[in-house]
């Protein structure tokens, strides 16, 4: 795993080294992106880190509460899903939303 890693940091820095080599320089590319373009990317990437988060503490503190009190598994599991369910749907809209201002 270690050696994967290595290899894909030396790809990252290698690959720009090289682009700046090729055109004596910093490459000038016109895509016509814009700093909110970037700034509505970063806002999803952030909802979905955070519904990541969020769904992630819902399901081990299921897994802890069925582990607890085995018998009530089923409306602990049917609670979890719906809670996790609308913190998907969250995410959802606001990468909607994030990429509709961009």
């Amino acid at each position: 795993m270690k050696n994967i890693l290595k290899l894909a940091t030396v790809a990252v820095l290698a690959v720009p080294a090289m682009a700046m080599a090729q055109t004596g320089g910093l490459p000038v590319v016109e895509t016509g992106v814009t700093i909110g373009t970037g700034l509505a990317v970063i806002g999803a990437g952030l909802a979905v880190f955070g519904a990541g988060k969020g769904i992630g503490q819902i399901g081990g503190s299921a897994m802890e509460s069925i582990a607890r009190q085995p018998e009530a598994a089923g409306p602990i599991a049917q609670n979890m899903i719906i809670a996790a369910a609308l913190i998907e749907g969250a995410a959802l809209f606001a990468i909607v939303v994030a990429f509709l201002k961009a």
